[in-house]
């Protein structure tokens, strides 16, 4: 194995090979850095625990990311567990029983500090957090790691199944952090409870404005941005009586910010978060285009059509996102109060934020623009991404329907020409 002596300087310089690959300490026995394919690196230490001996096995355990701990903070690390293999212990048995000790709940916050946010976009951690924060932890946080059987995560599920796609994203997320507990020793390899749960049908759904829906979605934009929205009032409950009794008073108005946000969606066929992390230094006004260094697919240029350029001209520029929020070096966090107040005014029952990118799709598949340029607009990187909107690609079948019902429709409203008797010379 090569060795060398583990400075800051030494393991910025180990680079990724085709296998993972050990690089030793020459001052300490046994502390080493560990370089994997994917870039990845961490500490490590290794010894013969007991009375040590050839003929007793190596022992290996991780101490922790590059990232998370720094040389310094590493070597000591194996120094006490080398100190603690001398003297007849086993560090790598007393961390296994120390991670097999953990809760969920623990598990949960060591898997997204340190894996999901390292290394995944922000939409990705923003749903890896949701789904463990408001799901997992208040169901099994308090179990043992190893206390967490296929049973519980299957009832888990199962009480989902109103929610087939929620239900099954999951399972996905569990399957990733059982995954990452066995990586760090917390579970034996091959323990995952997660697995062999069958999933729910999940039925794509498909949901297009209508011109008359995008009339009422306009139309309900502009009142709560100016004299704001009505908000409904049980006065059968028992805070009732301390609702403001003025009309006036019971009314909500949505910033600006939050309306353009809606209006760009729709004018934009972006997905939510390309539209609320949206920097001013971000937007070529001039040339019409929105250059996101960073979305769901990678790089990303949107094409902006005269009305979405007229919006953000004339939006307010009140800090470093386009969509300013409470504070304005950090992005809105989200759209759900104003879209569920503008869409229930608008009439807009069980549409979601996203069917306002489907509808942008929608109208130009409708208008004959064609799958690929419509895949282009969208930013999709597979063609088949927008084999979705194959169907309402109808301009060209309408044109040839109307050439093939044109002359059957002439002659089924033809009027019949008067029938010319024929006279037989018995006849006369």
């Amino acid at each position: 194995m090569p060795k060398a002596h583990l400075t800051k300087r030494i393991v910025d310089a180990a680079l990724p090979l085709a296998k993972r690959y050990t690089l030793f300490d020459d001052r300490l026995v046994g502390f080493g850095l560990r370089v994997y394919p994917t870039g990845e690196k961490s500490w490590i230490v290794e010894y013969r625990p007991g009375h040590g001996g050839r003929t007793t096995a190596k022992r290996r355990f991780t101490l922790g990311g590059v990232g998370v701990l720094t040389p310094e903070q590493a070597r000591s690390k194996a120094k006490d567990a080398l100190s603690s293999a001398r003297l007849g212990d086993d560090p790598a048995n007393a961390k296994a029983a120390g991670r097999r000790a953990m809760t969920i709940e623990q598990l949960a916050r060591l898997f997204l500090t340190e894996h999901i946010e390292p290394k995944r976009k922000l939409g990705t951690i923003y749903h890896y957090r949701y789904l463990l924060d408001k799901v997992v932890v208040p169901a099994l946080g308090s179990l043992k790691v190893h206390d967490v059987y296929r049973a519980d995560i299957a009832k888990l599920h199962i009480e989902r199944r109103a929610t087939p796609y929620q239900a099954n994203r999951l399972l996905a997320v569990l399957g990733s952090m059982f995954n990452f507990a066995q990586s760090r020793s917390i579970l034996p390899d091959g323990v995952n409870p997660a697995r062999r749960i069958g999933k729910f049908p999940e039925h794509r759904r498909e949901r297009f404005l209508s011109t008359q829906e995008l009339e009422r979605l306009g139309e309900a934009c502009r009142e709560a941005e100016t004299v704001g929205i009505d908000w409904d009032v049980d006065e059968s409950q028992p805070n009732a009586k301390h609702i403001p009794k003025r009309p006036e008073s019971r009314r909500t108005i949505v910033s600006t910010h939050a309306t353009a946000a809606v209006r760009l969606l729709i004018l934009t066929g972006a997905r939510l978060r390309e539209i609320l992390h949206l920097r001013w230094e971000h937007c070529d006004l001039q040339r019409g285009l929105l250059l996101l260094p960073d979305s769901k697919t990678g790089r990303k240029t949107i094409v902006l059509n005269g009305a979405a350029l007229a919006l953000l001209a004339e939006l307010p520029r009140t800090g470093d996102f386009v969509i300013a929020g409470n504070d304005p070096h950090r992005p809105r966090a989200d759209l759900q109060r104003p879209w569920a107040l503008i869409s229930k005014r608008a009439g807009l029952k069980g549409v979601r934020i996203h069917d306002l990118r489907h509808t942008y799709a929608s109208v130009g598949a409708g208008n004959g623009l064609g799958l690929p340029i419509i895949g282009k607009l969208l930013g999709h990187t597979q063609a088949a991404t927008t084999q979705r909107y194959a169907h309402l690609d109808a301009h060209p079948l309408r044109l040839a329907a109307d050439a093939i019902g044109a002359p059957i429709a002439a002659a089924l409203s033809a009027r019949a020409k008067p029938a010319t008797a024929k006279i037989s010379s018995n006849d006369l």
